[in-house]
């Protein structure tokens, strides 16, 4: 369950760095039960907004900084730090205007220049930078300029009428470069301290510009090693936020004390295949792979059902956007399976391995299910079981694996979700490669008609799935479990943990 959207990652040893509270920020005292204790089943490692790579980080940041536009729990859109957006005709130019009486955690406004430096930081136009854009989806962007007269206009060097879902990417201070170990932002929350291994504190930004929010005067993000973990830590009570459980794990919570909250998640549980390791490089044994497994089966064991079959590289919860006509292209067939595996030469099978995070049961178990069901068409598949900096630092980034489970988010936007497939995406950790998807990857953010831009995103779901570039298993609802101490807390269609609006339960 990770953001692999393509970035500049910045690697740091989180375990070398401790990080402090900020120098110069009053706190108020807190009130004694005035708080939230969220657990988290992986290690924080980037507070950058520009640079961060996994959800895991994301989701605790989101609380931290803030875009020009911001999505809410319904997967809408909205003006943030942006009121409003005016994009020219061939959507080149989009001009901000730049809400007034916002305040960063240090006390300082937020003014037209911060935007600037900020857009400008992520997309590489710095000096310094030498043209490297930190968040990669801003790499068309070649001027920002402040109108002085509230407002900001960000030119690209083609129009792309896929970019507004981008400009969620934070704003810092101008000139502000310890983004890593002291986080700065305008959100609800500051930046307390972070202990490695242990937790990350937030503590209430008493001059946030939403008036009334935050409710709460501390949120400690507090690392769990694993599900059983927090589950064993939300039964004590020790934690009282717990999210991305199993059905079957959250039916074993008191009624009495948790509320049991659910929604669509927008992600994709692939079962990844590596397109540059034999045998895995055949289409027809990837194709095999995908006949032979059973997805109801599978979201039966990991999920007690709780999650939506799928076929392709993108969930149903993104609308029109996902073509309904591919529905049911590899349900199972073992005899189709068994006759691909022999067109190929592998009437025999062959041994794989699948390198999985131990960090998320769901994959785990996912995996377990997938070695059981691949015996059948002779597919002998060990499962490695590492920890998630492994995870992360060989199969995402070193791409030295032959097969893997992990659950793909995206914000709520169909370019962020097939963008990875490009040959030459960062984030296209399967080595995947398709020049026909690549010219329609670069004409999807020029084509201003809707219309037409759904018929190709259509296009590249249609060949993703008969080049089968990987298996899809499914969309799996986000169940999380919330102690009947609080109230508030919504479930976002992403990887998002909002704590802006929790606040203690009126009795």
């Amino acid at each position: 369950m990770h953001r692999f959207i393509s970035k500049a990652v910045v690697i740091i040893s989180a375990a070398a760095l401790i990080f402090t509270s900020l120098a110069g920020c009053a706190k108020k005292p807190a009130a004694a039960d005035n708080y939230a204790v969220v657990g988290i089943t992986q290690e924080p490692g980037i507070f950058d907004p520009h640079t961060v790579v996994a959800a895991g980080d994301e989701e605790i940041i989101f609380n931290i900084y803030e875009g020009l536009y911001k999505f809410d729990s319904e997967g809408n859109l909205n003006p943030c730090l942006a009121t409003d957006v005016e994009i020219s005709g061939d959507a080149s130019v989009y001009t901000f205007t730049i809400r007034k009486g916002v305040k960063f955690h240090d006390g300082s406004d937020l003014d037209p220049a911060d935007v600037v430096y900020s857009i400008k930081r992520a997309a590489g136009l710095l000096d310094g930078q030498g043209g490297v854009a930190l968040v990669r989806e801003l790499d068309p962007v070649s001027e920002v300029t402040d109108l002085s007269d509230g407002r900001v206009q960000v030119t690209l060097e083609s129009g792309n009428s896929e970019l507004l879902s981008y400009f969620t990417t934070g704003i810092i201070p101008e000139g502000y470069d310890n983004c890593q170990a002291a986080p700065m932002g305008t959100g609800p929350f500051k930046f307390d301290s972070y202990n490695p291994g242990q937790s990350v504190i937030l503590v209430r930004n008493e001059n946030y510009w939403q008036k009334g929010l935050p409710y709460l005067d501390k949120v400690t993000f507090k690392v769990c090693a694993d599900m059983d973990a927090g589950l064993t830590e939300l039964s004590s009570g020790s934690i009282d936020i717990f999210p991305y459980l199993t059905t079957d794990r959250a039916a074993q919570l008191d009624s009495s004390r948790y509320n049991i909250l659910s929604n669509g998640s927008n992600m994709v549980q692939i079962f990844a295949l590596n397109n540059k390791v034999e045998p895995l490089n055949d289409v027809r044994v990837r194709e095999a792979i995908n006949y032979a497994i059973n997805r109801d089966d599978i979201i039966s064991v990991t999920m007690d059902g709780a999650g939506v079959k799928l076929t392709t590289a993108m969930s149903p919860a993104l609308g029109s956007y996902y073509d309904t006509s591919l529905d049911g292209t590899f349900d199972q067939d073992l005899e189709k399976a068994k006759a691909l595996m022999a067109e190929a030469g592998y009437e025999n099978g062959f041994d794989i391995t699948c390198t999985v995070t131990s960090s998320y049961l769901i994959h785990v178990n996912t995996a377990v299910e997938l070695a059981s069901e691949l015996k059948a068409i002779g597919i002998n598949m060990e499962i490695k079981q590492v920890d998630w900096a492994t995870w992360l630092d060989t199969v995402y980034t070193g791409r030295q694996y032959e097969t893997t489970v992990i659950a793909l988010t995206s914000t709520y936007a169909p370019y962020d979700v097939l963008e990875r497939y490009r040959s030459t995406s960062d984030g296209n950790f399967i080595n995947y490669s398709n020049a026909k998807v690549d010219e329609l990857m670069e004409k999807i953010p020029m084509t201003a008609d809707s219309e037409e831009r759904t018929a190709l995103y259509h296009q590249v779901l249609g060949i993703l799935t008969e080049d089968a570039c990987s298996a899809y298993i499914q969309d799996p609802a986000t169940i999380t479990a919330v102690s009947t101490r609080l109230e508030g807390y919504h479930v976002y269609p992403m990887y998002v943990q909002d704590m802006s609006t929790v606040k203690l339960a009126q009795n």
